[in-house]
């Protein structure tokens, strides 16, 4: 989305320089099986990077926009690139997820040497990727159909086209991916944590509704059916469970109901207003009626990073990543990182997802970790065991450095009660037993 907000009224790098053709083919179109097997670790973790908003363009010619005087000079994409990089090294995720507006179509040339140099260091780091759409992917010289056929046939990716089941759909994009339990434990069968992905459109092809776009009925009963079958499948024996695995869904234009948050019951910022689109499809309610999707990630209002909680579901904002798209000057770019972690089993295996948490990244010289929070979590106890994360991001090695620079880490807590606070903790390396504070929560479990 652009800065200069054309917003409606709501009702209610090359991939590598080469002149070989064939030589570029091999590096960059290179895809792997469609159906491979994404897995928790034997640590019991899976651990997502989102990247919203590249707004990629032309490389190193396409200038940084919204930034501080001292850093125009000699700065364009490859500033985006280098942060891609930055966060892959510093975090080492199982997945990257990349939430729309990957290239800013009006200023790409050619949108298939944009979308490569964009997708760059995912490709080159040999880690699953994937990637759905936005609203400006599509402004340069491939369609949106064109767009998403280019993409899946990338080195590396788990993108799809569409779902191979779903004979009408609407969009470009629409596909789920399941993640399967620890190799060799009760739940390597099992998918216990389900991410769906969808085209969010791009704007209204209905001429008396002006705006954006939103995701349509067709879509929805994909979704339906698709959650439906995975609920079936992990309650079903064998290893049958009692309630459905977690799921997460990652679109780019946010719904409506992000704006039902303020400050006193969110964890980030909200620094400007939703633009989602100008008529509510109902996809939340959709949502909230399957029962299990715990998270919902977008991106396209780029100086919004807020997290809010609404009928079980968290919804979250990544915050803008890339350095041609608006932004706020002094405000650094971020990505947002998701952890899902397993129960540990009283005979030592791995089980099923205890918690989902969360934290963003800045890119700044220390890429300083904020708002740490849990999104969810299977303790039937109605409080989150906050001092998870501050184990997790202290024990997260920097370029060889223990993590030393969580500044004001704000951590949400949900009670019983449903009412959220924040505690806004100010220590320099995570000392979990110099920390009263955090002893207390720990001891309040």
């Amino acid at each position: 989305m652009m800065m200069n907000k054309k917003r409606p009224p709501v009702v209610f790098l090359p991939c590598v320089r080469v002149s070989v053709v064939v030589f570029l083919v091999l590096v960059c179109f290179k895809p792997i099986l469609g159906d491979q097997k994404l897995r928790f670790g034997r640590d019991g973790e899976f651990k997502i990077l989102q990247v919203a908003d590249m707004h990629y363009a032309d490389g190193k010619i396409t200038p940084c926009e919204d930034v501080l005087p001292t850093q125009v000079a000699g700065c364009s994409d490859l500033n985006t690139t280098a942060f891609v990089n930055r966060m892959i090294l510093a975090e080492k995720p199982d997945l990257i997820v990349f939430t729309g507006d990957n290239i800013f179509g009006f200023d790409a040339t050619d949108a298939a040497k944009s979308l490569n140099a964009a997708f760059a260091p995912a490709i080159a780091s040999n880690i699953p990727w994937v990637a759905v759409l936005g609203n400006h992917d599509q402004e340069s010289t491939l369609s949106r159909e064109g767009v998403m056929k280019h993409i899946v046939t990338l080195k590396n990716t788990l993108s799809q086209f569409n779902p191979p089941e779903a004979h009408i759909i609407d969009g470009f994009g629409n596909y789920n991916l399941e993640i399967g339990g620890v190799e060799g434990s009760s739940f390597k069968n099992k998918s216990v944590l389900n991410l769906y992905f969808l085209d969010s459109g791009d704007y209204s092809t209905v001429p008396a509704i002006g705006g954006y776009g939103w995701i349509k009925p067709s879509q929805q009963l994909w979704f339906e059916r698709t959650s439906a079958k995975l609920r079936r499948e992990y309650m079903s024996k064998p290893a049958a469970q009692k309630a459905p695995a977690p799921g997460l869904a990652y679109f780019h234009i946010p719904l409506p109901e992000f704006a039902s948050f303020d400050s006193s019951n969110f964890t980030g910022v909200k620094q400007e207003g939703i633009s989602s689109a100008s008529v509510n499809s109902g996809f939340f309610t959709t949502m909230v009626a399957a029962g299990d999707v715990k998270a919902v990630f977008t991106g396209h209002d780029h100086i919004n990073d807020f997290c809010g909680q609404l009928t079980g579901i968290q919804l979250c904002y990544a915050g803008g990543f890339g350095y041609h798209a608006y932004g706020k000057a002094g405000w650094e770019r971020r990505a947002r990182v998701v952890v899902a972690s397993l129960e540990k089993l009283e005979k030592g295996g791995w089980g099923a997802v205890k918690s989902i948490k969360t934290w963003k990244r800045l890119d700044d010289a220390h890429l300083t970790a904020v708002d740490g929070q849990v999104l969810w979590s299977k303790s039937s106890s109605g409080r989150f065991l906050l001092y998870d994360i501050c184990h997790s991001l202290a024990q997260r090695p920097l370029h060889g450095q223990q993590l030393g620079h969580v500044n004001m880490l704000s951590m949400s807590v949900l009670d019983k009660s449903a009412k959220v606070r924040t505690l806004p903790m100010d220590w320099s390396h995570f000392g979990m037993s110099s920390s009263p504070r955090l002893q207390k929560l720990k001891a309040d479990g």
